[in-house]
């Protein structure tokens, strides 16, 4: 089960690792708030149970409290469910939201994921958020964490660097994982099978990424950079033809001159470092160094989902069908930003594979999605 799914990242990373490990992925419910994201999850998730609405409509009931109704009803629909995964909105917990400071009610949407948990038990628990969640106000991570060990979960928090996860962005994620006591194998903790870094021996750069499409023709805005205003034109070929990668203060717009640590802003990204990290603005200069970094332009939307560590089969404007774009370049660019990259839960699902946490079963419940496994056949980007 996916909450807070936007358009399947967390998802995506799990199918890879299932596809590894001849598993079969059944998704008993995704559920986002957003019509767009939600779209581009059942477009490349045809068989799962895929929702748009609110988690609270179907995990209503407080911590520690009888199942309501609806839970009752929700638990009945979906069944047994082996893997619960999450990433609550998380504005609220950001350093760059001067407006909440942390104390945005939508960051106690972190505690409907154990909620969640409370009413599926299920044997294992992901929940993903920006590093900044633990110095919410309402202190939701010790809350969630406090609430699965009663549960009877194995809990454990960590920092992961998904450049070490093979991301060619400079990312990090906090990560709650628990692990029902029963489900845990012998010798092993949850805090043991957080630990998934390292994957390879030298990080991704940019030219890795996404160098094999600087000439790809374009088919749809999915490859095409939108059109920057004359000043941001100016500035663009002002870092070219003077070879540089931050735009200095004389070239920079007044309120973002002076003595500032925003060097990024209005910068041009180097081939042989990783990006920095990619947000919904990644398709305007002013929003970060997101000038591309062989030509005059801002990323393309195809080139931010490869930074984010999406594979080129996993759609997000399919060219196939009419009306040919059911989205429009705003909702992409901001479905591309708010995506979590799949490697995240590639990485740690494959050790609950390899631990044995998660184990293949019989029966139709299991059935091979073949709509995605044939799709996957080459899960590199």
């Amino acid at each position: 089960m996916d909450l807070f799914a936007g358009c399947g990242g967390l998802t995506l990373g799990i199918a890879q690792a299932a596809h590894r490990h001849d598993v079969s992925l059944d998704v008993r419910l995704a559920v986002d708030f957003e019509a767009a994201p939600t779209k581009v999850f059942k477009a490349n998730f045809p068989k799962a149970n895929v929702q748009q609405g609110t988690v609270e409509s179907f995990f209503d009931g407080d911590l520690g409290a009888s199942l309501t109704a609806q839970e009752k009803k929700t638990l009945s629909t979906v069944g047994e469910v082996e893997l619960l995964i999450g990433g609550p909105p998380c504005q609220g917990h950001s350093n760059l939201n001067n407006h909440t400071r942390r104390d945005d009610p939508k960051n106690r949407l972190y505690l409907r994921m154990a909620r969640a948990a409370e009413v599926l038990r299920p044997s294992a628990v992901v929940i993903e958020n920006v590093l900044a969640v633990v110095n919410d106000k309402q202190q939701v991570v010790s809350r969630a964490i406090v609430h699965l060990k009663r549960l009877g979960y194995d809990v454990a928090t960590g920092r992961i660097d998904l450049l070490k996860l093979g991301v060619a962005q400079t990312r990090k994620r906090h990560i709650l994982l628990a692990i029902r006591e029963d489900a845990l194998p012998f010798g092993f903790s949850a805090a043991d099978l957080l630990k998934v870094e390292d994957r390879i021996a030298v990080p991704h750069d940019l030219r890795w990424a996404i160098g094999d499409l600087l000439d790809v023709p374009a088919k749809s805005f999915f490859d095409e950079a939108a059109v920057p205003n004359a000043d941001n034109q100016r500035r663009m070929k002002y870092l070219f033809e003077n070879d540089e990668h931050n735009l200095p203060n004389g070239e920079r717009p007044e309120c973002h001159r002076g003595e500032h640590n925003y060097t990024s802003m209005y910068g041009r990204l180097w081939w042989d470092r990783p990006s920095q990290t990619i947000t919904s603005g990644f398709a305007t200069m002013g929003r970060g160094r997101f000038v591309h970094p062989a030509v005059p332009r801002c990323l393309t939307a195809h080139e931010a989902a490869r930074i984010q560590g999406f594979p080129d089969y996993f759609k997000f404007v399919d060219e196939r069908v009419k009306p040919r774009y059911e989205l429009t370049r705003t909702e992409v660019q901001v479905i591309i930003g708010n995506a979590v990259p799949p490697p995240l839960t590639e990485a740690l699902t494959s050790r609950l594979f390899d631990a044995e946490v998660l184990q293949a079963k019989s029966g139709a419940s299991r059935q091979r999605n073949d709509d995605f496994a044939t799709a996957a056949v080459d899960l590199a980007c």
